[in-house]
């Protein structure tokens, strides 16, 4: 089993790095990172930094491709060569898949046009402006395309997608063994639950 993640400099680690910790137990399962120059990215942060070896030329097809956000979203969606390289992918994948503002890259090569997905609360406007339909759900499925919300919304993604790609007892064995259990300490996790306050705070981190 195949699995792809495209990394460009300033990706949202939790987007590339939470899915690929779910799917990189899958048995007989490889996840590999591509990137347009093979060589050191870096993600969103400032802090860490990923050596990617393959480019996704390289890559002709594989079971999943999952795309991450951050701002590097903004590299891969004025890419006419990339997008042109993920339809190309999509058309023999199980899965096409994103986490977060990588939602916009599937919109952007046309893979979204009237289907249902979500992505990032900030990215809602400019998701529909793609022709997308958006809908306020941490993971949503259209038959082989899977879109999941803001940043930690990606393990939930992986976690579905690991059952549908095996069963469900190997994705719960991998829920289990990751610990992935939430019980977040404040119940601000989605705009329709935060207080105005928090709301204006989190407009200024990204």
């Amino acid at each position: 089993m195949d699995i792809v993640i495209p990394l460009f400099d300033h990706f949202e680690p939790l987007d590339a790095m939470g899915p690929y910790e779910v799917l990189a137990y899958l048995p007989g399962a490889t996840v590999r990172f591509v990137t347009a120059t093979p060589g050191m990215v870096q993600d969103a942060l400032g802090s860490l930094t990923v050596r990617v070896t393959t480019q996704y030329s390289e890559v002709e097809r594989c079971d999943v491709l999952l795309i991450p956000g951050g701002s590097s979203r903004r590299v891969m969606m004025n890419d006419p060569d990339f997008l042109d390289w993920v339809r190309r992918i999509h058309a023999g994948t199980r899965f096409t898949t994103s986490v977060c503002t990588g939602a916009l890259v599937l919109a952007a090569a046309g893979l979204l046009d009237g289907l249902s997905a979500t992505t990032h609360w900030e990215a809602i406007t400019e998701l529909e402006s793609y022709g997308a339909v958006y809908t306020p759900k941490r993971v949503v499925r259209n038959d082989r395309i899977i879109t999941s919300a803001g940043v930690s919304s990606g393990i939930d993604m992986a976690l579905q997608m690991s059952a549908l790609l095996t069963d469900e007892v190997t994705a719960q064995a991998i829920q289990l063994y990751t610990e992935y259990d939430p019980q977040p300490p404040f119940d601000t996790g989605s705009v329709a639950k935060a207080p105005a306050e928090v709301l204006e705070r989190a407009k200024t981190l990204g």
